[in-house]
């Protein structure tokens, strides 16, 4: 069976306020291209579809375009929401679009109850497990505490279970949303960390042929049966490296990965990060190549140069980025706090602080406790509050 893995569309989103409407648009245009060009069996869609939980119309209509022409090449597709997409508003008309091929998996409750599709050698059946927030469906998965492995681990034992219903010849495909420990983030992921824990093991799905994972932005291999697709366009400037694709996955009669290939999405403009004095920047010859790019330039001046965003935008009119950072040495007092703080995460930050008007003296590890908890409450109420809207 013929797999196309995707993921983290984040339709309606825009790059340094530059829309990405018409891109979006490219890729989808591509996608179902290659799904009737390279025969694809099924399309799988690992989460963060939209950009946020209430989307833009814009987004919402390409997105129902998007669906239209999958349903009309009738090749099913298995979606499912990510931390990003508010779940119950992808939801609505799933049992619909069942009918018309279209299956989305939003409800962490249904977890268990896969898409099964067949080939020539069985069944192949498809477990949808909707990006699931700690402290929201522990007490629905029966997890024992409100941690990502815990949860993730309580929905897959769901999955091996089911599947140990089955007939011992059907091969079983996972789609989740999470941080897979070996993954490599990039700067445009929201951050999901729980009591100070992103990423979880590559094991919490073992038992299954393959699992099709969505958050990380960068395609990548965990393992070769757990990988991402990674988006399809570049979100941030810390992605300029990543090959933007897909990967087309061939499962064979025993659910081995019979072969594998990387499809290449659309790339609109290329993304480029300079950096240098100003003069380097606007004279050197090796940056013609970047004269049509996205760029984000990063100043090494000593003193501020006048006027530098005009400047750079004569050669490089794409610009999108300035970034100040003088050549000083790192203990230098002129440092900005920005510099200073660069590198560190809010929890670090708060500690600093706490060992800052104590003259030296870091929090407690009750104090570090409760400082934790304190950050993971406000990140888990943000998230109920977008998506109650």
């Amino acid at each position: 069976m013929r797999l196309l893995h995707t993921s983290d569309w984040h339709l309606g989103r825009s790059f340094h306020r530059v829309s990405l409407l018409d891109a979006q648009a490219a890729y989808l245009d591509h996608l179902v291209a290659t799904v009737e060009e390279r025969e694809v069996d099924a399309v799988l869609v690992a989460g963060d579809v939209y950009d946020r939980a209430v989307p833009p119309l814009t987004a919402v209509e390409l997105f129902d375009r998007a669906l239209h022409r999958l349903a009309a090449v009738g090749v099913p597709t298995v979606m499912i929401s990510g931390n990003h997409d508010s779940a119950r508003r992808l939801g609505v008309g799933a049992g619909l679009f069942e009918r018309a091929g279209i299956h989305l998996r939003t409800d962490p409750e249904g977890c268990a109850t896969p898409v099964v599709l067949a080939d020539d050698h069985g069944d192949v059946a498809f477990y949808g497990l909707p990006y699931l927030e700690p402290a929201q469906v522990k007490d629905v998965l029966g997890a024992g505490k409100a941690g990502h492995e815990a949860v993730l681990t309580a929905a897959m034992d769901r999955v091996r279970a089911d599947l140990a219903t089955r007939p011992a010849e059907t091969r079983a495909v996972v789609l989740a949303h999470a941080f897979v420990a070996g993954g490599e983030p990039s700067d445009s992921e929201r951050d999901i960390t729980v009591g100070g824990v992103a990423a979880v093991p590559a094991g919490v799905f073992d038992g299954v042929d393959y699992a099709a994972l969505g958050h990380l932005h960068g395609s990548q291999r965990v393992t070769a049966r757990v990988r991402y697709s990674g988006s399809p366009l570049a979100y941030s400037f810390s992605e300029a490296d990543h090959r933007k694709t897909m990967w087309l996955i061939d499962l064979d009669a025993d659910g081995g990965i019979a072969a594998e290939e990387r499809i290449d999405c659309p790339v609109e403009r290329p993304l480029a990060r300079l950096r240098g004095r100003l003069d380097t920047l606007l004279e050197d010859p090796a940056l013609d190549r970047h004269e049509h790019a996205w760029v984000e330039a990063t100043l090494t001046d000593p003193v501020r140069p006048a006027d530098p965003m005009a400047r750079l935008a004569r050669r490089f009119p794409h610009t999108l980025s300035l970034v100040f950072d003088p050549e000083r040495p790192p203990d230098d007092p002129g440092a900005s706090y920005a510099q200073r703080l660069k590198g560190r995460d809010d929890h670090q930050i708060a500690e600093d602080f706490v060992a800052h008007v104590r003259g030296g003296s870091g929090p407690s590890d009750l104090e570090r406790t409760v400082l934790r908890a304190a950050f993971d409450d406000v990140r888990v109420d943000e998230t109920v509050r977008e998506v109650s809207r």
